[in-house]
């Protein structure tokens, strides 16, 4: 004990920062979830009705529905186009580490200001891509103002900002692949995307499991693109179940639906945890 006194202390101060911002959120939010209170006068218990003033919202399904679509689109793009940028990356020859830094840097830039980035480039004035369809001789859309455009144009955003993490950590994964394995391979005349589907996928696949499960992690608690790019429009086709949460707690005042909310979603994403948990362990194998 004495020995290790040093590094105790150092392992109390992080338990510590655990404490307060993570577990006491968790156990405060699962509290609030059964009281009803705004936080000036005394807490009251109510039991489930919260669960039910919330199962009895008309916006609660569309959340769920919005929530969910938004996460088939994020896998539909931002799962596929990292792992085809991290397998051009692993096969160049030059330029590799400045495409790198290329790629990760979206990552660096502070969210709000890449959500406020591209809210520039989808203004349907002097927008940036409304620019580009117009020199194209195409017609403008109205990427946030229109209920078919919105959740695109989220999902958009979503994956240029998380591109580079990914991207890096397939790359990672590509690189661990015996070469052996691609020599024979073009020894036997197998072409780039035989190479792909024989060896890639199959070598990687523990990999693109784990990643998969985080995405879905990840992408069901969206709240920053919703809040900061269309407020929940139109015509509440953005308003995602994080987002909802945010609007009974701070638009409603109803800090105990926001918490329920909260509960409903972490019960959901445990489902999605323990299952990344036990193929993590069995990657470690």
């Amino acid at each position: 004990m004495k020995r290790n006194l040093t590094a105790y202390g150092f392992l109390c101060g992080a338990l510590i920062c655990f404490a307060f911002f993570s577990w006491y959120p968790i156990v405060r939010e699962v509290l609030l979830s059964f009281q009803k209170t705004n936080f000036v006068g005394e807490a009251r218990w109510v039991g489930f009705d919260n669960f039910r003033t919330v199962l009895a919202d008309p916006g609660f399904v569309d959340a769920w529905v919005n929530t969910a679509e938004f996460t088939l689109l994020a896998l539909v793009v931002g799962y596929v186009v990292p792992f085809a940028i991290a397998i051009v990356l692993n096969e160049l020859k030059h330029a590799r580490a400045y495409l790198r830094f290329v790629v990760y840097l979206p990552v660096m830039l502070p969210p709000a200001v890449a959500v406020l980035l591209f809210k520039w480039f989808y203004d349907p004035g002097p927008g940036l891509f409304n620019q580009i369809l117009h020199a194209a001789h195409l017609p403008g859309l109205g990427w946030l103002d229109s209920t078919s455009t919105a959740l695109i144009s989220l999902v958009i955003v979503s994956t240029w900002m998380n591109l580079g993490s990914g991207t890096l950590i397939y790359l990672a994964a590509l690189q661990t692949i015996p070469g052996e394995l691609y020599e024979a391979a073009e020894l036997d005349g197998a072409g780039l995307f035989r190479r792909i589907r024989h060896i890639t996928i199959p070598q990687t696949r523990l990999i693109l499991l784990v990643m998969l499960l985080l995405q879905i992690i990840a992408t069901m608690q969206v709240f920053i693109e919703p809040y900061l790019l269309t407020g929940g429009g139109p015509e509440g086709s953005t308003v995602t179940v994080a987002y909802l949460m945010y609007q009974y707690a701070f638009n409603f005042t109803n800090f105990g639906g926001g918490g329920a909310l909260g509960l409903m979603l972490m019960l959901v994403l445990m489902v999605f945890s323990a299952v990344y948990l036990r193929v993590s362990r069995e990657e470690a194998r």
